[in-house]
């Protein structure tokens, strides 16, 4: 019989990648995934947790989320990603090319979450009065900075920019040729620079986030999706959900998704204010796509696989062999609930994910109901459970 660490019983898996959809045990050893299959056994030193009636995903994948100091709105990752089954983020442009050194020594390194970064076109980042010093962006040195870290570094990253030119958006893009990597652009129209042009200016595998936010022009006045944004995902230009305080109008996404244009992926923008009133959490972003009619496995396909390959890392998100043992269990709770946006208008739903249970390379690091703690009648005279 094989040893298994942890095996995880009688959920229903969900793996894009591997085309799972169905009930299955998952088992892990050695901090990596060792097996998915029906009635795996294990031995009495195994730790084997009942998740049946429950999904059973890879870990989440946030894309687009604030985790760095300076920018006022940051979280710490570990207490605010992990509770919901978030177990890899990408902060986007908190640190600058001058300061990512202090942004890995003082977050990333620390943290359980497996935190990467776009780097910020703005050498000093979000710090300050954020991202409009046209003299800091420099797309030379941001290169040289992604260059230099690519197990940390996903790309560049350009917003809040109130400029009329490109110096921001048309920096980072170069920042991302120069790096061989990918830009995340974060756009607001100006009538000296157009929606349209910033995404014949992208390249395939560059990513627009905002995708619904109010001041992006993806409708037109028939509230039509522009023709020039579909022939941009057909370039393959990527398109993010980016959900935040400000950015995710169901008025916008509604019609979108009826005319079948979904974003690619799907992200919070998780900061401080975003985490209150519109709720912006991972489980609560993927339940409002719930609402607006995709179907389950695609909300996770777009929450995981497409998330990690989009930002070049497709041994994320999946739950094959040998895979780092990165794992979301959650409920797909059945009811009346309701969804707020960043307009602070509600839409109404019949379900709603809510995590359970975190693995994160193959250590228990959430457990909301101690699915995987013994009761406290059988441990006796006991100090701590491990």
């Amino acid at each position: 019989m094989a040893e298994f660490d942890l095996v995880l019983k009688g959920g229903r898996v969900i793996d894009p990648k591997n085309d799972i959809d169905g009930i299955a045990d998952v088992a892990v050893a050695d901090g990596r995934i060792a097996s998915v299959a029906p009635d795996i056994p294990s031995s009495g030193r195994t730790k084997t947790v009942d998740v049946s009636g429950l999904l059973v995903t890879p870990g989440l994948l946030d894309i687009h989320l604030h985790a760095y100091g300076g920018y006022p709105g940051w979280l710490f990752p570990d207490q605010h990603c992990l509770p919901d089954g978030v177990t890899t983020v990408v902060d986007t442009g908190g640190a600058g090319w001058r300061d990512f050194d202090d942004f890995l020594e003082t977050i990333i390194q620390p943290s359980q979450t497996r935190v990467l970064a776009f780097i910020n076109i703005v050498g000093a980042g979000m710090i300050g009065a954020p991202e409009q010093d046209v003299e800091e962006m420099d797309p030379k040195p941001c290169g040289e900075v992604i260059a230099r870290y690519p197990d940390h570094i996903v790309g560049s990253k350009s917003a809040h920019f109130g400029g009329p030119g490109w110096e921001s958006a048309g920096g980072a893009i170069e920042a991302a040729r120069l790096s061989d990597t990918i830009a995340m652009i974060d756009f607001a129209p100006k009538p000296t620079r157009s929606y349209e042009e910033l995404l014949k200016r992208m390249s395939p595998g560059d990513i627009h986030t905002h995708l619904y936010a109010a001041h992006i022009p993806l409708l037109d006045d028939d509230k039509r999706v522009n023709a020039y944004v579909r022939d941009a995902r057909e370039r393959g230009v990527i398109f993010d959900t980016g959900h935040g305080g400000g950015s995710f109008w169901f008025r916008i996404a509604a019609p979108a998704m009826a005319q079948g244009f979904p974003p690619d992926t799907i992200s919070t923008d998780l900061h401080k204010s975003s985490r209150m009133i519109p709720n912006a959490t991972m489980t609560a972003t993927m339940s409002k796509f719930l609402a607006l009619g995709m179907p389950l496995r695609e909300v996770v396909y777009r929450s995981t696989q497409k998330a990690a390959e989009v930002i070049r890392r497709p041994e994320l998100g999946n739950l094959s062999d040998g895979a780092e043992a990165d794992i979301a269990v959650l409920d797909l709770a059945e009811g009346a609930f309701g969804f707020v946006d960043s307009g602070r208008a509600r839409m109404n739903g019949s379900q709603r994910l809510e995590c359970r249970l975190t693995v994160r390379g193959g250590k228990v690091v959430w457990d909301r109901d101690g699915l995987s703690r013994p009761g406290w009648e059988e441990l006796g005279d006991y100090r701590h459970a491990d």
